[in-house]
């Protein structure tokens, strides 16, 4: 957990804003043999070049037995919501033959941290090359990153990290619902526990066929009014969330095959009175030639229903999917199922930071963000 003592801190900018005649008109000076370029997700080459770079030097597990693996469509998801900007997707380029070789990416988002609501970039994606990583490439990409947004006047930004740097605004935990029990201890995913059998481990992790829920059924273009409303309601008891627009529930919300999955209920009357959704981030398994498919919690509202119960219908619907492990953060109101729906604690933490902002330290359930 964060400093259990920071609880009195003033909420603002730890250092003010800066006109923009004071910002640094030049980008950063790269190591020799490297240049900036900026990234157009749209064009499927440089996607897939981005793909690439991710999928053969991202986020690996401390035992290097798994690696994410962002698919192509997953990426265009995650970096082009309302107002993005190719400029604020920076990458560094081999000067000589053009090879995309490191990676950061900020997009834009409204969010409340406490009682202020501030203009924000959502940092994500740093990857350097595994062979560069001596040339001190991720602190001139982060500095880079920064003096953009600066420029377009945002000077906040919000980020996830599994390490603990200064100071992180609270600190969730992983949690893991086996869905595919003999795949995930085939992988090393998961062990046979003291006692146990593959066949009680299956029996234990059974899920119904089909979902318990009535009216439960896919989110469509229509429902974006009802879950918008629905949405900003249930995140106003959060201490720190992202203030949607409607727009950016149609772009994050709005299911895509393979990379967000979207339900809502609607009551007789024709309201929407939940919505479940999860999105999808397989991992290569490095030791076996396959995929681990997880799924990941993402926004959640129970009103007429437990929430309890609305998380079983998104396990089944995982399942059904193809899903063999969901994940979920220890945030928001995610304690009221994990337990009862037989999630297990991982091994990783979250840390949340707030760049460039002071407030006191947040319990995780008080965080209402879930970022990719």
């Amino acid at each position: 957990m964060p400093h259990a003592g920071r609880t009195d801190l003033p909420e603002g900018p730890i250092v003010p804003n800066k006109p923009p005649a004071e910002i640094r008109q030049e980008p950063f000076t790269m190591p020799g043999g490297f240049e900036w370029s900026d990234l157009n997700v749209q064009d499927p080459e440089q996607r897939l070049e981005l793909y690439n770079l991710l999928y053969n030097n991202y986020v690996e597990d401390d035992d290097a037995l798994f690696r994410f693996d962002y698919s192509q469509d997953f990426l265009l998801w995650a970096l082009t919501p309302p107002g993005y900007r190719d400029d604020f997707l920076v990458s560094v380029r081999s000067a000589s033959n053009k090879k995309l070789v490191a990676f950061i990416s900020a997009v834009p988002a409204h969010i409340k941290a406490y009682k202020k609501e501030i203009p924000v970039v959502e940092i994500n994606f740093l990857c350097v090359h595994k062979k560069l990583r001596s040339k001190r490439l991720a602190p001139v990409l982060i500095k880079e990153i920064t003096r953009r947004a600066n420029m377009a006047g945002i000077f906040q930004a919000v980020y996830t990290a599994g390490t603990v740097l200064p100071v992180p605004v609270s600190s969730a935990r992983y949690y893991h619902r086996s869905l595919n029990p003999k795949k995930l201890v085939k992988v090393g995913f998961s062990r046979i526990g003291h006692r146990m059998t593959m066949a009680r481990m299956q029996k234990l992790y059974k899920l119904p066929t089909e979902t318990m829920t009535p009216g439960l059924r896919v989110m469509e273009k229509k429902d974006v009014d009802g879950v918008h409303g629905l949405l900003l309601k249930y995140l106003d008891r959060f201490q720190l969330k992202i203030v949607f627009s409607k727009e950016e529930v149609v772009h994050w919300l709005l299911p895509r095959d393979k990379v967000i999955n979207s339900y809502v209920v609607q009551s007789g009357e024709g309201n929407i009175t939940d919505f479940v959704s999860f999105y999808h981030l397989p991992s290569s398994i490095l030791n076996f030639n396959d995929t681990l498919h997880a799924a990941y919690a993402f926004y959640n509202v129970a009103t007429s229903v437990p929430m309890e119960q609305l998380m079983k219908d998104a396990l089944i619907l995982a399942k059904q999917g193809g899903s063999d492990v969901f994940n979920a953060l220890s945030l928001m109101e995610n304690h009221e199922f994990l337990e009862e729906l037989k999630f297990g604690t991982g091994d990783g933490t979250l840390q949340y930071y707030i760049y460039n902002w002071s407030c006191p330290d947040m319990p995780p359930k008080d965080v209402g963000i879930v970022l990719l």
